[in-house]
């Protein structure tokens, strides 16, 4: 089955996030971290979580993967971070983005990745910054 692809405008935003190093199985420990440091700060949620990976796990060892989860953050706040913990706040530009949608298991997820990567360089386009994942589902 083909991945369906389309074009996405990204706002800009403000974000919490949490920066990790390691494997994917991190992902629910590193939901949980930021969301309790998003808690603790009195920070709101504006919108659905988000993994950012700076490298592929098919190019790289697992140990070296580079990664963040972030949380999209309501009101006036100051980027700053990441502290000792990993954590912070960094405004996020608006881009254009490639984006389709999963659906079935994470570990799953690897077809519809490729199909939007194929999609990318069939038409012109090019991959210039790190590849997202928003979640509307709790990925544990």
């Amino acid at each position: 089955m083909a991945t369906e692809v389309a074009l996405k405008r990204v706002e800009p935003s403000t974000n919490a996030f949490v920066s990790m190093k390691g494997s994917f199985d991190q992902i629910p420990t590193a939901f949980h971290r930021l969301f309790g440091w998003i808690g603790e700060r009195g920070y709101v949620p504006a919108g659905p979580p988000v993994g950012v990976y700076f490298n592929d796990p098919g190019q790289v060892p697992v140990e070296d993967l580079r990664w963040e989860i972030h949380c999209p953050i309501s009101g006036e706040v100051v980027a700053a971070g990441p502290d000792e913990r990993g954590l912070g706040v960094r405004r996020m530009e608006g881009a254009e983005y490639a984006s389709a949608i999963h659906r079935g298991p994470y570990d799953q997820v690897g077809p519809t990745w490729a199909g939007v990567a194929e999609w990318i360089a069939r038409n012109g386009y090019e991959i210039i910054n790190a590849p997202q994942e928003v979640y509307l589902s709790d990925p544990s």
